[in-house]
């Protein structure tokens, strides 16, 4: 079977192609975002085939898998096949509603022959779907090990672009966390974090590196600190607890149901989540402990093995 899919999203994407077919991923000559072709700093295998637009409409495609509004016509345009029409589809909603979820109806929603795959039951409950066909497979994440040493005691925060998303991802309440716990900040586009802030360089590391070596990196920090206020579940907080990591996280969003009691902290009360990066900070064994605990939850609930027998169902039922 032949699985059409957009390179966006290239975490879930390693995930969701280690599935027993074949996707075929659109490259163009500059590799933009409608054309990034094969993974760079991620391991697909070769059941990862790169065509032009040109190839596409000659590809036999049993399978169209959007995940932005843009790609229905995109897919129309580049294939010559309309999405749900000529080829079965599905559309992956990886994120919340950016407006209100009262008012944010979802572009699909007015189709009912495109299945709308939301990442988490949040998601599915705050977006507007209209008489769109809805279901949710949660993500799956391929298993890096249990790498921590909380060696540094330091927070771990993951975000791209902190400066520009701001409020979204928290980034103005990490001059409050600084105060208890100097952080390490990785993602793209880190640079000038600090100055941003107002913080001393020391407390605020801003610290973007290549994708084989951020696990080990992370897994080095105490805990890993998750201040996001509004997007989806994010990747990031899940693969720190597959590494072992304790989590002191924002009660938004999915997060209570990714963090079980003794997984970690979660609140929305800032004292809180304070005392509790002091807390990880100051007793290692605790830190150690609960990091355990946040392994073997995440382990059981996001495990790669779920997740691709989610989309095995999926894709079958979408194509039969």
């Amino acid at each position: 079977m032949n699985v059409l899919v957009w390179h966006v999203h290239g975490s879930w994407l390693t995930s969701f192609v280690r599935g027993p077919y074949t996707f075929l991923v659109p490259v163009t000559p500059d590799r933009g975002p409608d054309g990034l072709g094969r993974a760079r700093t991620w391991q697909w295998p070769r059941t990862v085939r790169e065509l032009t637009p040109e190839e596409l409409r000659e590809a036999d495609i049993d399978l169209m898998v959007l995940q932005r509004p843009h790609e229905l016509e995109l897919a129309h345009r580049w294939t010559g096949r309309r999405p749900g029409t000529d080829v079965p589809a599905v559309y992956v909603e990886h994120n919340a509603p950016h407006e209100s979820a009262v008012d944010t109806r979802h572009p699909l929603a007015d189709r009912s022959d495109i299945p709308l795959v939301h990442v988490t039951h949040f998601n599915r409950l705050m977006w507007d779907n209209g008489r769109a066909p809805t279901t949710v497979v949660e993500h799956g994440i391929i298993d890096p090990g249990h790498r921590w040493t909380g060696e540094t005691r330091r927070a771990a925060v993951v975000v791209n672009e902190p400066v520009r998303r701001g409020r979204t991802t928290g980034t103005d309440l990490l001059t409050a966390f600084a105060r208890a716990a100097p952080l390490d900040v990785f993602g793209m586009r880190t640079e000038g974090l600090a100055d941003h802030l107002g913080l001393p360089a020391e407390r605020c590391r801003a610290r973007d590196l290549p994708q084989g070596e951020l696990h080990t990196a992370m897994a080095r920090c105490r805990l890993y600190l998750h201040p996001v206020r509004w997007t989806s579940l994010g990747l990031s907080l899940l693969e720190a607890m597959f590494l072992g990591m304790p989590v002191v996280a924002l009660d938004t969003t999915e997060v209570r149901e990714a963090v079980p009691e003794g997984a970690g902290v979660v609140s929305n009360r800032l004292d809180v989540l304070q005392e509790a990066v002091r807390g990880f900070l100051a007793d290692a064994d605790h830190a150690r402990m609960t990091g355990e605990a946040a392994r073997t939850a995440a382990r059981a609930r996001y495990g790669e093995r779920r997740f691709r027998d989610d989309w095995d169902r999926l894709i079958k039922e979408a194509t039969r």
